[in-house]
């Protein structure tokens, strides 16, 4: 297809109508030369660092792919490609981390990772040894993660239920500005202000129970701001029809708006318990060390996975530093997990589209 445009003299001028374009391999083969390029680079230079490759390949991929499009595009599709080019390359730096993470706790972790260290504790075995387990610790991190999701999310619930359907005026606003201050507050702080309060002042012992309150005190505004996020995006035509039909707004928020929101509320629960779990300073402070099996969090200090990992790899020995690996990959598996359930209840959840 061509364009045709008359020429001042006379005549007339035929361009394409479409631009040229380059091929769709393109970026991969940029990409591939880039990184080829980098490693000669790297080896020349003497750099060991493979990160210190990437970046290399990183910005030649990047100036390489714009040029290549001011070329033969024209300089607007080199904007484009060059802001594509960036955002792949973002994407990869935060990628590659992670999976390396992920690779290295794998590789380390299935050394020891198997139904004897699940099923057994610490109780005989001195932390220079082989053998023993992390069944305390999974028992007390399960039970302190479910006791401060049984304080936080009917408080954070309730709370952001009230920000959203009735809050105005100056205390919701003092709500509000308390939530956000929350959600900034280090471990620490909401460890040491459990244990003043509970331990020094009340005269209380360690005990998952102490520690369970400060996980709440992390929990409690993250569930806040998720569940507000999510009543907001109810339509309020949906309340509209409730109320018009006579129904009170209690009941309205009770069968209508709750509904609705009950995916992206699980969601962010699901989001909140995975923030806490891996949690160690307030375990530390609360909580303490406890080799062997306590089921009671009421009564006496606790196991927990966080503090587990950092025991075992401050021992200082192989067979701890294998145990710390294996107890790693078992809190990230945990947390892998809550975070694969709750996708599956925000899809399962999610308000079906009729035909």
């Amino acid at each position: 297809m061509s364009t045709v445009t008359i020429k001042p003299g006379g005549g007339h001028d035929t361009t394409p109508l479409k631009a040229a374009r380059l091929p769709r391999w393109t970026p991969y083969a940029v990409a591939a030369g880039s990184l080829a390029v980098a490693v000669g680079i790297g080896l020349a230079a003497g750099l060991e660092s493979r990160m210190q490759w990437g970046l290399i390949a990183a910005v030649l991929f990047v100036a390489v792919s714009y040029a290549l499009a001011a070329r033969v595009e024209g300089t607007r599709q080199a904007k484009d490609r060059l802001a594509t080019s960036l955002v792949w390359v973002m994407f990869l730096l935060a990628v590659v981390p992670l999976a390396s993470l992920i690779y290295e706790t794998v590789e380390r972790g299935v050394k020891v990772f198997d139904g004897y260290f699940l099923s057994h504790s610490m109780g005989v075995v001195a932390d220079d040894e082989p053998g023993g387990g992390i069944y305390h610790a999974i028992i007390g991190t399960l039970e302190q993660v479910g006791l401060a999701c049984v304080i936080a999310v009917p408080i954070g619930l309730l709370t952001a239920i009230y920000l959203v359907e009735y809050g105005r005026g100056k205390l919701a606003k003092t709500v509000t500005f308390f939530v956000d201050v929350m959600t900034g507050i280090p471990s620490i702080v909401a460890g040491l202000f459990v244990l003043s309060f509970w331990i020094l002042i009340l005269g209380f012992d360690s005990s998952g129970w102490a520690g369970a309150m400060a996980l709440s005190i992390l929990m409690m505004p993250v569930v806040v701001r998720s569940t507000e996020e999510m009543l907001k995006l109810v339509p309020n035509e949906l309340r509209e029809a409730s109320l018009a039909l006579g129904v009170p707004k209690w009941r309205t928020i009770l069968k209508v708006v709750l509904p609705t929101a009950i995916g992206g509320i699980t969601t962010g629960v699901m989001l909140a318990v995975a923030r806490i779990a891996g949690e160690t300073a307030p375990v530390l402070l609360l909580v303490w060390v406890n080799p062997f099996i306590n089921t009671n969090p009421f009564d006496g200090p606790q196991g927990s996975l966080p503090l587990y990992i950092y025991q075992q790899y401050q021992s200082g020995t192989q067979a701890g530093y294998d145990r710390a690996w294996a107890a790693a990959l078992a809190l990230i598996s945990f947390i892998m997990i809550l975070n694969l359930v709750a996708r599956g209840i925000a899809r399962w959840k999610a308000p079906k589209t009729g035909r």
